[in-house]
Formats: C-alpha cells, structure tokens, sequence
C-alpha cells in the first residue's frame, strides 16, 4: 500500500502565485547523484540564443564577432550561456527620457 502524499491548500496557493522571470536561469546543481561532479551551464547555440532574445540570429553573430555582447567560443564554435543572454538584456536596458531634455528644450 502506498502512501499519497496530499499538498495542502496553502501550499497550492503559494505554487499558483509564483513569478517566472522571463530570463533564461542556469540550472541548478545536479545533487542526486553522489560524486557526479560539478553541474556544468546549458549553453544555446546562436539560432537557440536569438530565439530566446527574439533577435535575428546575424545580428547576434555581428555582435558577438565585434566583441560587442558577452559570449562564449567552446573551441570554434559561438555559445551563449543564460548568464550571458542575462547580461545582453541588461546592457540593452535603457532609461526613459523625460522632463525638459525629452522636448529638445534646454
């Protein structure tokens, strides 16, 4: 006979109202398995990181080859790790223009 285990309404709740960050996260480290080492990063490949950034995959490319945006060769091949797509997001952060500066009038 085996035992089933029921989620209380509280916690039921608490699951409904957790955020997801619309950011790509690295995984976390695999504990399951005793003496596996450590976990290493996902990498995306330039078309899965332009999916992810919904930019064209040249772009991405153009940029990466400028040194321009954070990444990351594994030999000769382009990879982006998710702290990489984090940072591109955060460097293409800007802030609003307002007050007199925003109508030309200084």
């Amino acid at each position: 006979m085996s035992v089933r285990k029921e989620r209380c309404p509280d916690q039921l709740k608490r699951d409904d109202n957790r955020q997801r960050s619309p950011y790509p996260t690295a995984p976390a480290p695999a504990t399951d398995k005793p003496g596996s080492g450590p976990h290493l990063p996902e990498v995306y490949t330039p078309a899965e990181a332009a999916q992810v950034l919904k930019v064209p995959e040249s772009w991405l490319r153009k940029k990466a080859t400028q040194q321009a945006i954070p990444c990351t060769f594994i030999g000769k091949h382009l990879r982006f790790s998710a702290a990489d797509l984090v940072r591109i997001v955060q460097q293409g952060a800007r802030r609003p223009v307002t007050g007199r500066a925003a109508n030309g009038n200084e």
